[in-house]
C-alpha cells in the first residue's frame, strides 16, 4: 500500500531532511536511538525506519529488568550462585527450592 504523506525539503548545506512529527512517531523515530536505513530501489531512495531496540525486545530495557540485571551481576561477583552439571540437576534444584519456600 502507498500513502502519500508530502514533500520533505532537502537543506541544502548539509542534506537533512525533517521527517513529519506523525511518521517519526508511528514509526518509532522519535525515540532515543533511532535511525533511518537509506537503501536505492530501481532508482528510488527508500528510507527504511530502524528502531535502536525493537520492540520485542523493550522489556528487557525497562528500568525494572535492569535493576533485576545488575542485582544478579552482583550475585555473580560475590560468588553467591549455585552451579549444575545438569539440566536434571538444576530441575531438581528448582524442586528443592519450590518445596522450602524459597522459589515463591
Amino acid at each position: 500500500m502507498e500513502t502519500h504523506v508530502g514533500f520533505a525539503t532537502v537543506q541544502p548545506k548539509n542534506g537533512t531532511i525533517t521527517i513529519p512529527a506523525q511518521l517519526r512517531r508511528q514509526f518509532g523515530l522519535d525515540k532515543p536511538g533511532a535511525q533511518v536505513e537509506i537503501v536505492v530501489r530501481d532508482g528510488v531512495i527508500v528510507l527504511v525506519p530502524h528502531v535502536a531496540i525493537p520492540a520485542d525486545q523493550a522489556w528487557f530495557w525497562s528500568p525494572e529488568w535492569q535493576a533485576k540485571e545488575r542485582e544478579a551481576d552482583q550475585d555473580l561477583a560475590a560468588g553467591e550462585y549455585t552451579e549444575h552439571e545438569t539440566g536434571d540437576d538444576f530441575l531438581a534444584h528448582l524442586d528443592r527450592l519450590a518445596e522450602d519456600g524459597a522459589g515463591a
